[in-house]
């Protein structure tokens, strides 16, 4: 038996660990660890509930926008406050827009070089302009001793893509995806003023008021993203996923105990209910749900046939056992987030991460865009798996792009309203409430990794306590007080790892979740704003 470790996982940030044992060439076990501390509950405590949207939306720089709404929807959950159907369209067309540039962006930047033999290109024999241009540009980096960013790599294996043109074409739309990013970021911040870290989303609703020309213009940028998902993404997608790395979907590469969660998001009706006011209105786009296979991994067969039930925010739990965390008079039972707590032990015997364990009815929950696929039985991915594809790494790529092209088709409709509104007279966003002397409420967004929840309790009209349950920390959290393992641990047990020094495949498999762990890490001393660094021995 040997142990590998790998920190860091991801590539836009170094907050998570990855150790596993390996026998005979396959992962007996594995430990997730997030190795730094998120001090954001901490640091709301006493503060102006208003302030809650802007300080969340601080929380990571990558899906930054989807805390402010979460965060907002628990304190209009709190007040009482219904939004506008302007605000509603605002922060939907927020939302959507965001998550296709933030697949797109996983996919080609963040995932498919673990799949790309990367020197492939230097054999391109092809006539195609723009392919020779890159094949130019990567052989020129590669002579001049500058690879970066496409290297340091992992050594290609049988899994590894090396057609000379395959390789060439989507390293151009590599290039391209940047150009696309670039140009998003532009467009939403017609809407929220400023990209990343949106300041126009708030309590009550979204402050944007775009003029109608911003919102034409918006208009066209939302065209040419829709072309570019459409036309190069999602074929790029179902081309790789369903030929040469189609054997791993087969297997079940990645997949984890068979457990899925799923919020709901994208509200395109008023709330029906005062409990809707949680989910920013009624009638979403994607709905919630619970799938418990409970252990039966990689096993989902016939998605139309497998059972869903309602989620019942009252069955979530945390637990800090194995976190450097402590629970009041060192209980060990896990709490509910309304009851959370956030109290720091960093010399903890056998805690080996800063993230909680969350838990549904007890049992680790996958999140994120697989089980969102699978909650709302998407046509493509039924196919998929009709086909003989299964649960695990390349099903939630595809379910990813099946989202981008869901939210893009059906965001025309919501921008054309607007356009609407705002032909009539100057956009009314928001609704407006005093901050009342106690309150508590939830908000949840199905954020692009997952299941995203904020509780607040407001006492003498400010922050009593403030609890975020985020979608990498229920993919990535440590084993709970059961020493059940998280979803990340249970993903990796099985995988081959034939040389122990070239652990792709475990890469290939985190990755594959798109782990954003900046959403549960950071520890800002709140008088100093000093950041500060625990190097775990």
């Amino acid at each position: 038996m040997v142990r590998v470790i790998v920190d860091p996982v991801t590539r836009i940030e170094g907050h998570l660990k990855i150790e596993v044992e390996v026998e005979n060439g396959v992962v007996t076990d594995a430990w997730s660890s997030g190795t730094m501390a998120r001090g954001f509950e901490v640091l709301l405590q006493g503060r102006d509930p208003w302030d809650a949207p802007y300080v969340t939306s601080r929380v990571c720089g990558v899906c930054e926008g989807v805390h402010a709404i979460a965060s907002a929807q628990a304190m209009e959950h709190a007040f009482g406050i219904e939004m506008t159907e302007a605000g509603r369209l605002m922060r939907n067309l927020f939302c959507a827009g965001y998550y296709s540039h933030d697949h797109y962006v996983h996919f080609y930047i963040l995932s498919a070089l673990d799949y790309l033999d990367i020197m492939a290109i230097a054999r391109y024999n092809g006539s195609d302009p723009g392919l020779l241009a890159v094949k130019s540009k990567i052989v020129g980096l590669v002579n001049a001793g500058d690879t970066s960013p496409f290297t340091p790599r992992y050594t290609p294996d049988a899994f590894s893509v090396s057609d000379p043109t395959t390789v060439t074409t989507l390293v151009s739309h590599y290039i391209k995806a940047i150009e696309m990013k670039a140009k998003s970021q532009k467009m939403l911040a017609y809407i929220t003023g400023i990209q990343p870290h949106p300041n126009t989303v708030t309590v009550g609703g979204c402050l944007g008021t775009p003029s109608r020309e911003q919102l034409l213009d918006f208009r066209d940028l939302w065209v040419e993203q829709m072309d570019f998902i459409n036309n190069v993404y999602v074929p790029d997608v179902i081309a790789v996923g369903t030929g040469p790395l189609f054997p791993l979907a087969r297997s079940a590469f990645g997949a984890t105990a068979g457990n899925y969660l799923a919020y709901p998001m994208l509200p395109q009706n008023p709330s029906a209910t005062p409990a809707d006011i949680s989910f920013g209105g009624s009638n979403p786009l994607f709905r919630s749900g619970v799938i418990m296979a409970q252990g039966a991994r990689g096993s989902l067969t016939n998605i139309n046939n497998t059972t869903i039930t309602p989620v019942d925010f009252g069955e979530i739990t945390e637990s800090v056992t194995n976190s450097w965390y402590d629970y009041p008079a060192g209980s060990a039972a896990a709490r509910h987030p309304s009851q959370g707590v956030t109290q720091f032990n960093v010399n903890k015997p056998n805690a080996y991460s800063f993230l909680k364990s969350p838990r549904y009815s007890s049992e680790p929950m996958e999140v994120g865009p697989l089980a969102r696929g699978l909650v709302n039985r998407f046509p493509q991915l039924v196919d998929f798996f009709n086909a003989g594809g299964r649960e695990g790494v390349v099903a939630r790529h595809l379910s990813r792009a099946i989202i981008s092209k869901m939210v893009m088709d059906e965001g025309l409709a919501w921008i054309d309203r607007l356009i609407e509104l705002r032909t009539a007279g100057p956009l009314v966003g928001m609704n407006e409430k005093p901050v009342p002397r106690a309150a508590s409420g939830f908000g949840v967004w199905d954020a692009p990794r997952g299941a995203l929840g904020h509780w607040v309790e407001v006492e003498n009209h400010r922050i009593k306590n403030y609890q975020l349950v985020v979608p990498s920390t229920w993919n990535a959290g440590p084993r709970d007080e059961n020493q059940v393992r998280g979803p990340y641990e249970q993903s990796l047990i099985g995988a081959p790892v034939p040389d122990i020094d070239n652990p792709i495949n475990i890469v290939r498999i985190i990755r594959s979740f798109d782990p954003c762990l900046s959403c549960a890490v950071h520890i800002i001393d709140p008088h100093s704003n000093v950041v500060r660094v625990h190097k775990i021995s």
